[in-house]
């Protein structure tokens, strides 16, 4: 999944990202070796429209693109939106590892290409994966490094309302969709950070600091501060 972003469940059209500034960059021919962000939220949470906002604030941080065997709704772009393919193309990348996670969302298949998400954190970007607890639940047994992020609605009930305000679906599908985001809230507790969507910006912010936050620690600074270190002890030669 590459720089344009894209998610599951229908949550809308995607936009931009924050121009990259080279801060994946440690200096010196060093390159700080990405992060790999994991964003899950029930559908209708905001997930999606909160990973668009967050790349558009934070440099060297893209959204990654999943590949899908659904057709393009009205609107949507190859490779923009999703990369479409059929479902015989889908498995046929499965069955040859192309995926670092994929999973069947109300019948469709989704997933996210592991040469896609390397190439970025061998470049020094960050990347975030907006996918849903199976996706997730493969990529931290594959990718001990991974951070979690679920994001909660305020209610089940403020939930359901943005659900039947935005989807035509039929009382049995809603009903699938309300039992399906229960059953995925219960996944909370395997993920690293857990953030309330009450209000847009606010959250945003709290994913903002969180991406901040992970990118000072040890295991990321230390190309850099490694660098620096090394001005200090270094001796000038005439």
């Amino acid at each position: 999944m590459s720089s344009s972003p894209s998610a599951r469940d229908g949550e809308g059209p995607r936009s931009g990202q924050a121009p990259s500034t080279g801060s994946g960059q440690a200096g010196a021919g060093q390159v700080r070796r990405g992060l790999l962000l994991v964003v899950s939220a029930p559908s209708g949470t905001g997930k999606t429209t909160l990973v668009e906002r967050l790349v558009q604030l934070v440099p060297d941080l893209v959204m990654s693109r999943s590949y899908t065997s659904r057709p393009a709704r009205e609107g949507e772009t190859n490779g923009i939106d999703y990369n479409f393919v059929s479902r015989q193309r889908f498995e046929e990348m499965v069955a040859i590892g192309d995926f670092l996670e994929w999973a069947s969302v109300f019948g469709n298949l989704y997933g996210t290409c592991a040469s896609d998400v390397e190439r970025h954190l061998a470049e020094g970007r960050d990347i975030v994966l907006v996918i849903d607890v199976q996706g997730a639940r493969q990529v931290r047994e594959r990718r001990v490094d991974t951070v979690g992020m679920f994001v909660l609605p305020p209610s089940f009930e403020v939930l359901e309302q943005r659900l039947r305000g935005r989807s035509k679906d039929s009382e049995a599908a809603m009903q699938r969709r309300l039992q399906r985001a229960r059953d995925e809230v219960a996944g909370f507790v395997d993920y690293d950070y857990v953030v309330v969507n009450d209000e847009l910006e606010s959250c945003v912010e709290r994913l903002r600091a969180i991406v901040l936050a992970e990118r000072a620690k040890l295991r990321q600074a230390w190309p850099v501060a490694e660098q620096i270190v090394g001005t200090f002890t270094r001796k000038d030669t005439q």
